[in-house]
């Protein structure tokens, strides 16, 4: 499910790049849709399958709170700085810059269980921050290869990615993944579309267009997001997150031979440093005994 999830990610992210460059959509509008609708039929199997179940979720504040941090605060955040980090650089740089996520997800857990990180986890951070500098400079120190605010971007959806893993571990242990996703994502498109208006449609709707948004909605996020927080019940928030290291490959495969968007030889070794992060990481015995 992990695997699964990170591969519709990846391939979502160049349908998103295609609506942007193509198409003429607004990232925050197509957020906004993308949420509104995943999380109505992600509520509606929810009310399907559990009944009254679904509901209950809402019906002690505790968990309110839980789950309105992360329809706005993971949801909307994860989903946004993603998308708008891929209409200022492009699918497969977005996407690597954003799974700098789990040295954030090890770095939170290794401070609230006050342990320092293991030599593996010390080597990840250097391999991260080396695949970055590659990434963005193409190790040149005097020029960017991306802008200033993709980068920026791209940090932000890490560190929101980071969240968005953490987060809802807490009320997934009670409810169940479609629960926790649908809620958050309609009470997160929702809140969002108070900024985006979503109601005002823009860009050019052939059937191209209509297939992109199709696929994003259905399988880049009512799939991919529920197979994932499944995941994450079943073998944990930082080795789910590891697991989906193939996300970023996915997304650079499907933007460089669809889009022909143009990776170099030292934007493959940047990614392939970052990625070797993940591993290092889930080879970590710690992780998987201690997280």
């Amino acid at each position: 499910m992990a695997l699964s999830s990170a591969i519709f990610w990846g391939i979502s992210g160049t349908c998103a790049q295609f609506l942007f460059e193509k198409k003429g959509l607004d990232p925050a509008w197509l957020v906004t849709w993308r949420m509104i609708l995943a999380g109505a039929i992600l509520v509606v199997f929810s009310i399907a399958t559990e009944k009254k179940v679904a509901f209950e979720i809402w019906k002690k504040p505790k968990n309110a709170t839980k789950l309105l941090l992360f329809g706005i605060l993971g949801m909307v955040a994860v989903q946004f700085t993603y998308f708008y980090s891929i209409s200022l650089s492009n699918a497969a740089t977005a996407t690597i810059l954003q799974y700098i996520g789990p040295v954030f997800v090890v770095a939170f857990y290794a401070i609230k269980n006050r342990k320092w990180p293991i030599l593996a986890e010390y080597a990840a951070l250097i391999l991260a921050l080396s695949g970055t500098f590659l990434l963005v400079t193409h190790g040149s120190l005097d020029e960017l290869v991306i802008s200033e605010q993709a980068i920026f971007w791209g940090i932000l959806s890490a560190l929101a990615l980071a969240f968005y893993t953490i987060q809802p571990v807490g009320l997934l242990r009670t409810f169940s993944p479609a629960a926790v996703t649908g809620w958050g994502m309609l009470v997160g498109g929702l809140f969002f579309s108070l900024y985006t208006q979503p109601w005002s449609v823009s860009g050019d709707w052939d059937s191209g267009t209509w297939l992109a948004f199709a696929y994003i909605v259905l399988f880049g996020t009512v799939t991919a997001f529920y197979f994932f927080l499944k995941s994450v019940t079943i073998i944990g928030a930082t080795y789910a997150s590891l697991l989906c290291s193939v996300e970023p490959l996915a997304a650079a495969l499907t933007a460089v031979f669809w889009l022909g968007v143009s990776f170099t030889g030292v934007d493959w070794l940047g990614t392939i440093l970052i990625l070797l992060t993940v591993v290092l990481l889930t080879l970590s015995k710690d992780n998987k005994s201690g997280i």
